[in-house]
């Protein structure tokens, strides 16, 4: 099993979905709002988090970054040991650009 950050913006907002893996190959999508939605395949949970704008983190460069609002330097994904912990940072405002 393995999990993967995902972001997608909407104005001044950065939003998390986290993506997990598990080892019989299906995914499961954890979204803002502490849903978790299953997928049938880690490509269909892929498919869908790009359909919805979302992009992986770890594919994320620092000008495709910057264009989003976010500085990937001070950029940190939510920390918890619950879903419940998580689904508290799932939706975060961005700092104002100087």
């Amino acid at each position: 099993m393995h999990d993967e950050w995902w972001l997608a913006t909407a104005g001044d907002t950065l939003i998390w979905a986290r993506l997990r893996v598990r080892e019989a190959g299906t995914a499961e999508v954890l979204d803002c709002d502490g849903a978790t939605l299953p997928y049938d395949s880690e490509d269909s949970a892929r498919a869908a988090l790009m359909d919805a704008e979302f992009v992986s983190l770890d594919g994320l460069d620092a000008d495709d970054a910057y264009a989003r609002g976010v500085d990937l330097d001070t950029l940190s994904t939510p920390q918890g040991t619950t879903d419940d912990a998580l689904r508290r940072q799932m939706i975060v405002k961005l700092p104002r650009r100087q």
